[in-house]
Formats: C-alpha cells, structure tokens, sequence
C-alpha cells in the first residue's frame, strides 16, 4: 500500500488495532500495510496524540505489541471505536432521507458518537469524513415529505390500509387509490412505496415524490405469506416489475468492457470476456423497460444481441432520436480522438432517478 494514502491506511490500522484480540506488533503492521515501521509508528503517535485509548503490553523476549483497548461501554456506546468511526462516516449515504423519520435518529446516533471523542480525535474523524463524498445527482429531497412517510411506516408496520392521493407523471390530477402498503424501496436516489393496488388486486409501485397525501384506514390487511421485497424485485433491472420471461444478451466494446465487468447490475448476471476485449452480458428479467434505458446510456458502444424484441425496441428509439434532430444543419464531421479514461467517462452515464423508470400506475 503507497504511504500516500494516509488516511486509508490509518483507517485499516485502526480496524486492525481494533480486532486484535492480543494486539499487534508494528511489524505486522508495517508488513501487513506494506510500508516502513518509521511510518507505523508516526501513525500510532498521531493516535495517541488524538486521545484514541492504545495500550501498548511487552510480551516474550520484549516483544512490544499494540491494541486499541476494549469498547466505548463506558461512554454509553456498546462498540468500538472503528465501527462507531464507520458509522459517523456513513451519515453522508443518509443525507438523501434528511428531515425524515429515519435521518432524525440517525442524527441522534451520529450526536451520541460525537460525544464520546475528544475534539483532537474528532478533528481526525472529520478529516477522514471529508475524504469520502458521494454525488448529489438527480438525488430527492424528502424534507417536505417526512410526516408522509411516517404515516407511511406507521402503515406498514400496523399492516393498516392508507388512502393513497397520487399524481402520476402521466396523469393531468391526482387521484386516490386504496392500498395495502408492504415496503419502501431505494432505487437511484429517491423512494417508492410497494404495495397491493386493492381494486385491481395488483402489486404496484409508487414514487413516494409524486404522493400528495396519505390517510391510515382501519381497515387491517393480512401480509402475503412469503413476500420479500426482494423476491418481488429479484426480475427487475431496478424497480420496473414485468410479467415477462427474458434472456437479455448484449455485446459491450472494449471501450466499455472493463467498466461493465466492474460492477454487479443485476443478480442474474453473468459475464463473458471476449478474445478482443470486449464483453458479453446476460441478464434474466421480467421487463425490459429499464435494460433498455441502461444500454442506450452506452451509445454505439453496446449492442443488443437477443431478445429480438428488445432489438426491435432500441432500433425504434434510436430512429426516433434520429428524428428529434433531423432540422439540425449539416456539418462536416469531425473526428475527437478521446484518451480512454474519458472514453470511459462519457461513454454511461447513469441516467439517475431524472430517467428512472415510469412506475405502472392504475
């Protein structure tokens, strides 16, 4: 590991000094971190400088090891000092739901980690804090939402019926629907509701954005009997449910091969590297709504091979892309040579929750 990255490297000290039951010698710890033991040791002063409790025992032969000592029970936290540092480092993936139910007790538990370190320490937590940020694209603002969506938890939990007043994207007005409320979902940044549609008998989602109003009935309902939101979302490319059956199939180039094999987009996915580079995708779905919105952000470089139906629908799009700017004067034709990392950059994009998918509505 590069002792340019200090802080990453100070993190997993810590988690090391955390999880040694009988400590650790700087050593093992310069070995392990693949730097010098003058720089172990700069680290350990900075710690203890800090005001973290390390305790350092000589065993056999005055052998000196190193451990970060017991937990914070003491303090009122029963965990240590690594998972309540990860903890106050994962405030920033709750920033999407701030003025809800669930930021309020998160600030609470982010408050209580504050208090047991000393402001030399702090200053270090923070510090590490800022080494992490995360994008604020097409990300939704619940603030106004929060008394929504209690009365929505509170819903799911009592297994009450709501009146739901819902304007779709679609729809000119809102309209009420009663539903059976089974769980939210978090999906590109923003929140939707699953649950039963009583009048068509139908599970169905709803951005919980696009919720105008929501009434507890008294009307109990009964909770399907081996419902998991995750086996109701296990066929969709996100959070679009179909009733089909797909085998989706599409050909990355090499620009974007590595891009694709670096992440897992859907559950069902398998990779196949090619001998020029490029990448065959397989996914199987219920829907293709969502798929195909994903492989139009890759442009030229993806290419559906099967279904044929999906072949259909992306040569359909891309005629009506053609035609949005047909008035567009002609001009010769310039050649931008890109480096691959910014091929990478601009060839998928995410479309964010601005193109998430139009949930079925009623």
């Amino acid at each position: 590991m590069s002792e340019n990255s200090p802080l990453v490297r100070q993190w997993i000290l810590l988690r090391m000094l955390a999880s040694r039951r009988f400590g650790v010698t700087v050593r093992e710890m310069a070995q392990t971190l693949e730097v010098s033991e003058k720089t172990i040791r700069r680290d350990l002063d900075m710690f203890i400088q800090a005001g973290f409790p390390l305790d350092e025992t000589v065993g056999e032969h005055g052998k000196k090891r190193w451990r970060l000592t017991g937990d914070l029970i003491e303090k009122g936290l029963p965990i240590t000092y690594d998972e309540a540092i990860a903890l106050h480092l994962a405030r920033c993936l709750m920033e999407p739901l701030a003025g809800t139910m669930f930021w309020t007790a998160a600030q609470s538990a982010f408050n209580k980690i504050r208090s047991v370190f000393n402001e030399t320490a702090w200053a270090y937590v923070e510090k590490m804090a800022h080494s992490f940020y995360r994008t604020r694209t097409g990300m939704c603002d619940y603030a106004k939402k929060a008394e929504l969506i209690d009365q929505i938890m509170l819903a799911i939990e009592d297994r009450k019926a709501i009146e739901l007043r819902y304007h779709s994207l679609k729809a000119p007005e809102a309209t009420t629907y009663t539903v059976h409320p089974y769980g939210l979902t978090y999906h590109r940044g923003a929140l939707y509701l699953v649950g039963l549609l009583v009048e068509c008998n139908e599970i169905r989602h709803w951005k919980v954005n696009r919720v105008e109003a929501v009434k507890i009935t008294d009307q109990p309902f009964d909770f399907p009997e081996g419902f998991s939101l995750e086996k109701h979302l296990a066929g969709s490319f996100g959070i679009f449910q179909g009733d089909g059956d797909y085998h989706v199939r599409v050909l990355f180039s090499p620009v974007v091969a590595r891009y694709v094999s670096e992440a897992t987009w859907h559950a069902s996915q398998r990779l196949y590297p090619q001998r020029d580079g490029s990448v065959i995708a397989e996914f199987d779905l219920d829907s293709l709504e969502e798929i195909q919105r994903w492989i139009l952000s890759f442009g030229k470089y993806a290419k559906v091979l099967e279904p044929e139906e999906l072949q259909r629908r992306m040569q359909e799009e891309i005629r009506e892309m053609l035609a949005t700017y047909e008035d567009l004067p002609e001009r010769p034709s310039r050649k931008r040579q890109l480096s691959p990392h910014a091929k990478l950059a601009f060839a998928a994009p995410d479309f964010g929750p601005a193109f998430a998918p139009i949930e079925r509505t009623p």
